[in-house]
């Protein structure tokens, strides 16, 4: 026990007069080396130019070279390293790049152990390595403070290369443009917004449809009543627009338009048929009046009931549908002809033709026969009202 207390007292001795001596021998070393770094932890860094920088790399360089020399704790001292370098990089929104001198601190407080010898196998030996492993082969430190140095030397070299212009990612841009725009790439185009949210209605309906499946296992009667509900919605859905489209063809709907157009002739009473052409007529659009006068005598005619309402009929078709006994007949296939030949036909019309349909017209509206080109009037209709 007093052996050990011994020799416990006189590591610590040693330790305490080691740790008085490591300090000086460095502060002399600083003084002698171009570049002498604060008497800082070596894990803090410094903001330093790229001149700084440069001065710290060459000083690093020589250090290494003297290490390598006198391998001690005098030349290779971890301290003398000094502070990590934190640079700026070339460009206005570049940023900095923090450069780490951990590696070189590393390998110093080893420098002053001496090589170990590397073993060679005698020949023939059965336990020789195997030369065709993948492991690399190990280092010296000599190897070692001679890769340190050639690494400082290239990242000096690396200091004085000429930042790349930024001009390189816009030629690549231009690059990309142009090979876009080819033969193969020219129907390309962006997604419209409806394939976008359909894109997104198909993926909701894979993740509801992979929540059933995923309860299935669980709860098989789930999972089915969820797919028949589903299918019935979409029969339901199909039988009503089906339905929807039937009644359409069934009433022949058209969409309405504007103006004094034949589509909707039946639909308007006759009396506003007559002032639009009476209108007309003061204005000299005679074409217009006759127009007018005609779907007057049609709209009066099927107030009667004469036959059923439907928008889409033609003219001919109105007088088709007139019995060939009917007294009103001749008189609706004149007016229908002077309709015809001025409206459709491009015929120019004047104020005796307006004058002449007027008085057809006016025998149909009344509900008697109209005259015909001869002036005669047949027999009045006397079940008209």
């Amino acid at each position: 026990m007093r052996i050990q207390g011994t020799y416990a007292r006189a590591a610590l001795v040693a330790s305490l007069a080691a740790g008085f001596c490591v300090p000086q021998t460095a502060a002399q070393t600083r003084g002698k080396l171009p570049f002498a770094p604060p008497t800082q932890s070596s894990s803090h860094w410094r903001d330093a130019s790229l001149d700084d920088y440069r001065n710290h790399l060459t000083a690093l360089t020589a250090l290494v070279e003297a290490c390598a020399k006198a391998r001690d704790l005098k030349n290779c001292d971890p301290t003398l390293v000094g502070p990590d370098d934190r640079i700026p990089l070339p460009g206005a929104a570049a940023g900095s790049r923090l450069v780490r001198y951990g590696w070189l601190r590393v390998l110093f407080s080893k420098a002053e152990e001496p090589d170990q010898a590397v073993p060679k196998p005698a020949p023939g030996a059965r336990n020789a390595p195997d030369q065709s492993s993948d492991q690399p082969p190990t280092q010296t430190t000599s190897q070692l403070l001679q890769d340190a140095k050639e690494r400082l030397a290239l990242d000096l070299a690396q200091t004085n290369v000429a930042p790349q212009s930024a001009s390189a990612h816009v030629q690549e841009r231009d690059s990309m443009l142009q090979v876009l725009a080819g033969r193969d790439f020219r129907d390309l185009q962006q997604p419209s917004v409806r394939q976008t949210m359909m894109e997104k209605v198909s993926n909701w309906l894979n993740q509801i449809f992979a929540s059933v499946a995923r309860l299935r296992p669980r709860s098989p009667w789930l999972g089915r009543a969820i797919v028949w509900i589903f299918i019935l919605l979409v029969c339901t859905g199909l039988a009503w627009g089906l339905l929807q489209l039937e009644r359409r063809w069934r009433l022949r709907l058209v969409p309405e338009a504007t103006g004094s157009d034949s589509s909707f002739a039946s639909a308007r009473d006759w009396q506003f048929w007559l002032q639009d052409a009476r209108h007309a007529a003061t204005t000299g659009q005679w074409r217009e009046a006759i127009h007018c006068v005609y779907w007057a005598s049609i709209s009066r005619l099927e107030s009667q009931r004469l036959w059923p309402a439907d928008r889409a009929r033609t003219p001919r078709e109105y007088l088709a549908l007139v019995a060939p006994e009917d007294p009103r007949k001749p008189g609706l296939a004149n007016l229908t002809g002077r309709f015809e030949r001025t409206w459709y036909g491009g015929r120019a019309a004047g104020e005796s033709e307006f004058r002449r349909a007027e008085q057809l017209a006016t025998g149909l509206i009344a509900g008697g026969a109209a005259l015909d080109d001869a002036g005669t009037s047949g027999t009045p209709n006397s079940g008209a009202a």
